[in-house]
């Protein structure tokens, strides 16, 4: 008892202590701290100015880091940042190390015929942004839900002979992220090498001992780590989204399904229970050549979290059956150019008949709306469908600000009724289908690392068609004057919110 009187006593000194400092300094205290914060302030607002990548984020960075620097410096911090230190050299050093791997691959892929000569500026333009060839040779099927993927890749892993590379968004701690957990962990225990990999926000909350039955088997199941590093130390903003499986270099898959029950849409067929909420999203399996330009994104990708390079299989081999053109293309916020963004720009552009456009964060910047207003007016048929209610209230007002800012464009909106309309799918004309991870927003233009499959093949792209006019079948067609009808403090709110579109 004397010793916890002593303590506490000690706690009282020491509290009145603070309170005769405050009380003594607390005008200089307030005066150097309102300096301080003015000082970050001019200099983070240089640094937005010279490195934010488009002129309206410069605009507000700076204004906001001047005028409430209190707030803005923090956010500057955590949010600012276009480019993730480190990885761009972490890249390269990836390359290094693989470079006679490289040159094997692309001679042989020459050698046997495998790379599409492109004979367009669409296909050339693309592979020049995907620093990739496209490939012949391909095969590929559209996966349509969580059942048919999850069964799927389920049918690849049980049937892998050496490897596993597994890279997803998020995992969840579920019956879905168990039932993965376990078909790897089998394998692992059979001595086939399993590579997983996690984004550790986007699976925020997943427990550490989850992957504790993989690691003792002999598997590797790591953070995609964006933090890691001086530089990167406080940049929660970068996020890896892609969604990526390969086993022994023959079988990949790509697509916007996550690891988590809320994909599975088990058992619910047409009509689902009012607790629980269809989620409509598309995943691609593909074999052939390709397989190993998705092999290459993913240990990219590997070799940042774990700095080591894994023996895989580098041996390019034709698909069975079909003879598919494809394309991998990767982006990210390290990409020397905004890929991602001038992936949709080139694809828009180019367009001639149709062009549609599956996705669930519709929140594009005004070189996007110009050029798909364009498209109308060269008599294209534009069309983007997006869900009646997406996840996020915030991207609900952006969806109605954009609507108001797109009302006299011509581009014919949809809205997903059936429920959460998840997949990222754009077809364009009878020949390009794209499948991905790549919304059509800042995050994914700026600050994802995302991955899109291109298919350019005629009988792909009516495959394409069948599955979105089932989906259109399942939608709604926002009428003309539906903002300009909306009270004011609708409108409000969602022009406000469109403010936020950088960091949605």
């Amino acid at each position: 008892m004397k010793l916890y009187a002593k303590i506490r006593h000690r706690c009282k000194r020491v509290w009145q202590d603070d309170v005769i400092f405050w009380q003594r300094h607390k005008k200089k205290i307030i005066s150097w701290t309102i300096i301080i914060f003015h000082v970050l302030g001019i200099f983070s607002s240089i640094d937005a100015v010279m490195h934010t990548r488009t002129p309206q984020g410069a605009i507000a960075w700076a204004v906001s880091l001047n005028t409430f620097p209190y707030l803005a410096v923090p956010a500057y911090w955590v949010f600012g940042s276009n480019e993730m230190e480190g990885y761009v050299a972490a890249r390269q050093s990836a390359r290094d190390k693989g470079k006679n791997i490289e040159e094997q691959l692309r001679a042989r892929l020459r050698e046997e015929e495998m790379v599409y000569q492109a004979d367009d500026e669409v296909t050339s333009a693309l592979q020049q942004l995907a620093e990739l060839p496209f490939t012949n040779g391909n095969s590929a099927d559209l996966l349509i839900n969580g059942n048919e993927t999850y069964e799927s890749i389920l049918h690849g892993i049980k049937n892998a002979k050496d490897y596993i590379l597994f890279q997803f968004y998020i995992i969840r701690d579920d019956k879905i992220g168990k039932q993965f957990l376990e078909a790897l962990t089998e394998k692992a225990r059979q001595g086939v090498k399993v590579y997983a990999m996690y984004d550790e926000i986007g699976s925020f909350g997943l427990p550490k001992e989850f992957d504790d039955p993989l690691v003792k088997a002999g598997g590797f199941f790591i953070p995609f780590n964006t933090t890691q590093g001086f530089g990167n130390r406080f940049q929660l903003n970068f996020r890896n989204h892609r969604k990526v499986v390969v086993v022994d270099g023959r079988e990949a898959w790509i697509g916007g399904i996550n690891i988590g029950q809320e994909y599975s849409n088990s058992s619910l067929g047409s009509s689902v229970p009012d607790d629980e909420v269809y989620y409509r999203d598309t995943h691609l399996w593909m074999t052939g050549p390709v397989v190993q330009m998705v092999q290459a994104v993913f240990m990219e990708d590997w070799y940042w979290a774990a700095r080591n390079f894994p023996k895989l299989n580098w041996d390019p081999e034709r698909a069975t059956t079909g003879s598919l053109k494809m394309l991998c293309l990767p982006s990210g916020p390290s990409d020397e150019l905004e890929t991602c963004a001038l992936f949709f720009l080139t694809a828009i552009n180019n367009a001639t008949e149709r062009i549609w456009i599956s996705t669930p964060y519709f929140v594009p910047d005004a070189q996007i709306i110009s050029a798909l207003t364009l498209a109308v007016l060269r008599g294209v048929d534009v069309r983007i469908m997006v869900p009646e209610e997406t996840d996020s209230k915030l991207i609900d007002l952006s969806h109605r600000g954009i609507i108001g800012a797109m009302e006299k464009t011509g581009v014919k909106i949809y809205n997903y009724e059936k429920g959460f309309n998840h997949q990222k799918v754009m077809l364009v004309d009878d020949r390009f289908s794209y499948v991905g991870t790549a919304n059509l927003d800042n995050r994914s233009f700026r600050l994802n690392f995302e991955i899109t499959m291109v298919v350019d093949d005629e009988g792909f792209a009516g495959k394409t068609e069948e599955m979105l006019n089932k989906d259109f079948a399942d939608s709604r067609l926002v009428k003309v004057d539906e903002f300009s009808k909306a009270s004011f403090l609708g409108k409000l709110l969602s022009r406000t919110a469109l403010l936020l579109s950088p960091i949605q």
